[in-house]
């Protein structure tokens, strides 16, 4: 049976919940354990996939097809262990599940309340699979006095009070606030924070200090005696360079130690970093530097493509070069060049995105790659651009355009290179989609299977000719354009196992031009760059030299 650690968070949001979770599943992996972490967030969104990145950044897709937070994709990146659909739940995943089990007559008939049914939906999804690793972590989302998280709170009080005693503990992240004014640390914020805590049945058996100074031990002895906490269970958390860094500066501050103690674990072996000093050693020792244009539509929201940045990081790591990603708005490439903004480049990602807006600067930006021979990479959308590009200025295609916006905004001619998918194969079942259907999770999810041309440039980067990569996407390359396309140069050298859909393109005669459907990123690890990461970077090192 799993023992659980559930993450809590006070004062203000954004401390650094996932970030902490994944690093203290880290340490736990390197002292022999198995671990999985998962998600409870309190918005009552089904899931994050029909919400704007600009209000909840990224989405994280799993194997298995969710659509989940971010902090999965730092899970995952931590551990290596790959997120599942089980390992994510909103309010509203909750609420449907309860509502779906009144509907069907489920409850006999019984008043449905908070108390019981929600939290105990709640502590059904928390049971999944816990007998088959070691340590179970649960990170609360949102913030300790969120009127949204509470049937959560309460949820997991009532699970640790069903459980035998020494099989879970509370670790609750807070802010010690730096007032200049007086140059002092203050632990007031954390005292109300673990006050708001306990006044709803939870005590804290870990507290960790978000801090931008060195906290005395006399404040920490303070926040011990007024928290009811063990001064040693006092954990630090301060700014780093690198999120890299964390597994590294919690095991020196002793938040796994702390963390085995309040569970009564007094045998566990020491863990093994050999993994986080080499990843340590990657980021700050590199050996030169590339710059990467991220030509995108939600720029001014870094962790809308979190994934992204950190794969690139992955792929600076196994080149040994610092990558410096500069974010470009692509709308700005419909009024002005982009040779002005883009020449000084060592390489362009184009990510995905949804709707019209930007697409034309992303087009723009695929021609000035193919045109100047810069490494270019097409992510989804980035790759369906590309597509287009080659349609309009070298297939004969002038009216290359999609059905995603072309036919949202009423154009009567265009040639629809890509198209809305409304049928496909998953697994031994066939899947239908029309355009009119709900928006939540009706795309094309999950990992999908694709087989690549021998000999081409994705196969030799892969070394093999059958991945496995995540989707998520409504639109699809038509392939009845293949052959004037590759008449050109422009090589589908991945496709579907059943040849209709194409999955990665190329460019035969190009230095680095590939354009992938599906969401490479999503796999990338810092002790495991993805292979498009690694090669993409390793030829924008190559692109470095020779400017």
């Amino acid at each position: 049976m799993a023992r659980f650690i559930f993450i809590t968070g006070g004062v203000v949001s954004s401390l650094g919940k996932g970030l902490t979770s994944a690093a203290l599943g880290a340490l736990l992996q390197g002292r022999g354990y198995s671990v999985r972490l998962r998600k409870l967030d309190p918005y009552l969104n089904v899931d994050p996939g029909t919400m704007s990145p600009f209000e909840h950044g990224e989405v994280f897709v799993t194997d298995d097809g969710a659509e989940t937070d971010l902090d999965l994709g730092h899970y995952e990146r931590f551990t290596g262990v790959a997120a599942r659909a089980t390992d994510s739940v909103s309010s509203g995943r909750i609420y449907s599940n309860v509502l779906e089990k009144e509907r069907r007559g489920d409850y006999l008939g019984k008043t449905i309340q908070v108390i019981p049914h929600v939290t105990n939906e709640i502590k059904d999804f928390i049971h999944i699979g816990e007998d088959e690793v070691d340590f179970m972590l649960c990170e609360i989302g949102g913030t300790v006095g969120d009127i949204e998280g509470l049937p959560f709170f309460e949820a997991i009080r009532q699970f640790a009070q069903e459980q035998p005693r020494g099989q879970c503990v509370f670790v609750h992240l807070t802010l010690l606030p730096w007032l200049a004014a007086s140059g002092e640390l203050k632990t007031k914020p954390t005292q109300h924070s673990v006050k708001e805590l306990r006044s709803i049945g939870l005590t804290p058996d870990v507290l960790v200090c978000r801090s931008e100074h060195p906290i005395p031990d006399k404040e920490r002895d303070k926040i011990a005696l007024f928290c009811n906490v063990r001064p040693e269970a006092v954990i630090p958390a301060y700014d780093l360079k690198s999120i890299y860094e964390a597994p590294l500066a919690y095991h020196n501050v002793g938040l796994d130690r702390a963390v085995l103690d309040a569970l009564g674990i007094a045998d566990a072996p020491e863990p093994d970093m050999q993994r986080w000093i080499d990843v340590e050693d990657r980021i700050h020792n590199p050996e030169g530097e590339v710059r990467v244009a991220i030509v995108g539509k939600y720029t001014r929201l870094e962790d809308a493509y979190k994934s992204i940045a950190e794969a690139l990081t992955h792929g600076g790591m196994a080149n040994r070069v610092k990558v410096k990603v500069d974010w470009v708005d692509a709308e700005i490439f419909e009024r002005d060049d982009p040779a002005p903004h883009l020449e000084r480049f060592h390489a362009i990602l184009v990510p995905g995105g949804f709707g019209e807006r930007g697409t034309e600067g992303k087009i723009r930006a695929a021609r000035f790659a193919r045109e100047k021979g810069i490494p270019y990479l097409g992510i989804c959308l980035g790759m369906q651009m590309a597509v287009i590009e080659a349609a309009r200025n070298l297939a004969g295609l002038p009216d290359a355009g999609s059905e995603e916006f072309d036919h949202e905004a009423g154009r009567k001619r265009f040639t629809p290179v890509v198209y809305h998918l409304k049928e496909w194969v998953k697994g031994n079942a066939t899947v239908s989609r029309r355009p009119d259907d709900d928006k939540g999770g009706t795309m094309r999810l999950g990992a999908y299977t694709a087989v690549l041309k021998p000999g081409s440039k994705a196969a030799g980067i892969y070394g093999t000719t059958e991945i496995e990569e995540r989707h998520r996407h409504r639109y699809e390359v038509d392939t009845k354009y293949r052959a004037a396309l590759e008449e050109q140069g422009l090589i589908f050298s991945g496709m579907s196992p059943d040849g209709r859909l194409p999955e990665i393109v190329e460019w035969k005669d190009h230095p680095w031009f590939i354009g992938v459907q599906f969401h490479p990123e999503l796999k990338s690890k810092p002790f495991d760059p993805h292979p498009l990461f690694a090669d993409f970077i390793r030829a924008a090192k190559e692109m470095s030299r020779l400017v």
